[in-house]
């Protein structure tokens, strides 16, 4: 069962950042490729009613197992912010943060610190995953899509 984080690093390398004047969705290829990879993946975990559709709108069921239960739906976006290119993401995992600066590009002067983001403090000792200050990540909502892969995954097994 891959885990949450290797899902992460193999979404945020396919490319699927917006185009803001497309005109039509999906705005850039990426995104299909995104989709029909997760399309694959759902199939491959046995879900039913799996679609991917022409907008690049992915959607399945997994079939409930106790009668009369709530139905839930998990729902998330594929593609990533406009404003700095997520073509070439080059991931890297800080692992048992100090609580220090992370320099992400020495040569660009680009530096996560506490003091600008001090929320970085509530992740001490924790793994993080940055960029090299050059791309975005797409955590947004590239993590909302491992997680929801994730625990599909854990439902299914249970």
């Amino acid at each position: 069962m891959p885990s949450v984080l290797d899902r992460f690093l193999k979404y945020i390398r396919i490319p699927s950042q917006a185009a803001h004047d497309a005109g039509k969705v999906p705005s850039t290829p990426g995104q299909t490729t995104l989709a029909r990879e997760l399309g694959e993946e759902l199939k491959s975990l046995g879900l039913a009613d799996v679609v991917v559709d022409e907008h690049a709108y992915v959607t399945a069921t997994l079939p409930g197992n106790t009668k009369g239960a709530p139905v839930i739906a998990f729902m998330a976006h594929l593609d990533t912010a406009l404003e700095v290119t997520d073509d070439t993401v080059r991931p890297r995992l800080v692992e048992n943060y100090d609580g220090g600066e992370i320099v992400l590009n020495e040569a660009d002067g680009v530096v996560l610190s506490p003091s600008t983001f001090p929320e970085m403090l509530l992740y001490k000792g924790e793994t993080l995953v940055v960029t090299d200050g050059t791309t975005l990540l797409g955590a947004d909502d590239k993590a909302g899509i491992a997680e929801i892969m994730a625990a599909l995954e854990i439902m299914i097994a249970r």
